[in-house]
């Protein structure tokens, strides 16, 4: 089981910098999002920037030198938005992410689910029938795609997204049978002031739904503060890790930390290996 980072939440500085850091706080993986890391690199650009000469070696190599693992190559752009030609620029740019990841030896690319603000359905995204079956239109040829390049292209379902709930995201694997989708769980995404006085059975629902089909975890915390619930780093919140550590201890599944900084990376780290 490895325990990572999102590397945007660590220290400025090059790539090989930032990975030397996280290394040295004790993590052996990492999240990365391009867009997010490195200088000048934006996502409108990825489809070429990619492909460039001596790029794959400019993000390989640090990450060979460090020993460090690409858990999450991330590539969370939204894939409903209502005009098609820019639909179509999303997909090249996850095409890219997928085909990149296969050469870097990343583990995964990942995504969510968010209705774009200017779909018909982006009010009851959560619920609408509509905005499930559009999606899944939108996922399929990404699906094929990594099968193609035999990468993993992870979901992670969100509260607030299409594939909000445990039951949707198990439809969605059903939709689009394939060992190249798998799930990102993150519970703490999975909740919200609607359901949080039933969040022990959410999280169960999550795990005997997806079970072996959850491909990572990512891991934070949460306070309820009104009607509000602002994410922090574990063990500054209210979540209770004990089943989800317990689940990924059976499953030796890994996890990258999220909502950090780096003064209190490794404290939320410790956190979990105790829970």
């Amino acid at each position: 089981m490895e325990m990572g980072i999102r590397l945007h939440d660590t220290i400025q500085g090059t790539l090989e910098e930032r990975l030397a850091f996280v290394k040295g706080q004790g993590f052996t993986c990492v999240h990365l999002a391009l867009s997010k890391t490195l200088p000048n690199f934006t996502m409108a650009d990825a489809p070429e920037k990619l492909k460039e000469s001596g790029f794959l070696e400019a993000v390989k190599d640090p990450f060979d030198r460090t020993g460090l693992h690409c858990a999450v190559l991330g590539c969370y752009l939204n894939l409903t938005h209502p005009d098609a030609a820019e639909r179509e620029k999303t997909r090249r740019i996850y095409e890219a992410h997928l085909a990149f990841a296969g050469k870097m030896g990343a583990w995964m690319v990942g995504t969510e689910t968010p209705a774009h603000p200017a779909s018909p359905f982006a009010q009851d995204a959560p619920e609408s029938e509509e905005a499930f079956l559009f999606f899944l239109d939108q996922l399929r040829p990404l699906v094929r795609r990594a099968e193609e390049e035999n990468v993993t292209l992870a979901v992670e379902p969100v509260y607030s997204h299409i594939v909000s709930t445990p039951e949707r995201a198990e439809r969605m694997l059903d939709a689009i049978p394939s060992d190249h989708l798998k799930i990102i769980l993150d519970a703490v995404n999975l909740l919200g002031p609607g359901n949080l006085d039933r969040r022990e059975q959410v999280l169960r629902e999550a795990m005997t739904r997806l079970g072996d089909r959850v491909a990572l975890l990512h891991m934070k915390d949460y306070r309820l503060e009104g009607d509000q619930m602002p994410a922090m780093a574990c063990g500054e919140g209210e979540m209770d890790y004990s089943a989800l550590m317990a689940f990924a201890r059976r499953r030796d599944l890994s996890m990258t930390l999220e909502n950090t900084v780096p003064e209190n990376a490794v404290r939320a780290l410790e956190k979990l290996q105790n829970s």
